[in-house]
């Protein structure tokens, strides 16, 4: 589904990035591990089009989007893409439903439509007591939850989560990378993880390991 070639940043002399190459199969649970530095986040933030590489492509589904335009990718990019972070990034003034629905608005879906698939995601997500509650109102485990409804309101293809246990204790970090596994089983969701977590790292289908900007080893 996803395809980088010969991938290569630079952040003023520094390399980042040496060459990467790397394919994701649809529905496959992707762990990128290697230690601060070795430019896992970099390459996150490339494959989910975040960020654009010097040179080298990111085929998704066979198509450039490396070559899109700025108003072209951020469609894609919303319609296509998700994302969750270690710092769940919810709008403090918005409740959960609120926060879930926003990617959905940006899409021009109808208002209707998109408050009841976010209620059912946050109810998916046990998180039915929470609809009307702001982000101070909830814990941390729960907050990334909503990050993850978030992520998964238009439906897309491929959710990229940079550290999104880091900042949790282990019962919720625990909880979290269970709920990634059941959203590949119930829907055929496709994750590349970014992690220092070992126990998250080994549950996935394939370990990456990153180093000086090269995959050492799969």
């Amino acid at each position: 589904m996803l395809q980088a070639i010969n991938l290569r940043k630079s952040y003023n002399s520094l390399e980042v990035l040496k060459g990467i190459d790397l394919t994701i199969q649809r529905a496959e649970v992707v762990s990128i591990v290697g230690s601060s530095g070795a430019g896992k986040s970099t390459l996150l933030h490339i494959l989910g089009t975040l960020d654009e590489p010097d040179s080298g492509e990111v085929l998704f589904d066979g198509q450039s989007v490396t070559s899109l335009g700025r108003t072209s990718l951020a469609k894609f990019r919303n319609r296509h893409i998700g994302f969750v972070f270690q710092f769940h990034n919810l709008l403090p003034e918005f409740t959960a439903i609120e926060n879930v629905c926003l990617p959905a608005f940006l899409a021009d879906r109808s208002e209707k439509e998109v408050r009841v698939r976010a209620r059912e995601l946050l109810g998916l997500l046990n998180l039915d007591h929470r609809v009307d509650h702001k982000p101070s109102e909830m814990s941390g485990g729960e907050q990334q939850r909503v990050s993850v409804a978030r992520a998964l309101i238009n439906s897309p293809e491929i959710i990229f989560a940079d550290e999104p246990s880091g900042n949790l204790d282990s019962r919720n970090a625990q909880e979290l990378h269970e709920l990634f596994f059941w959203l590949r089983k119930e829907f055929g969701q496709t994750f590349v993880i970014v992690t220092h977590n070992d126990t998250l790292a080994q549950m996935a289908d394939r370990q990456i390991v990153m180093r000086d900007g090269h995959i050492l080893e799969e």
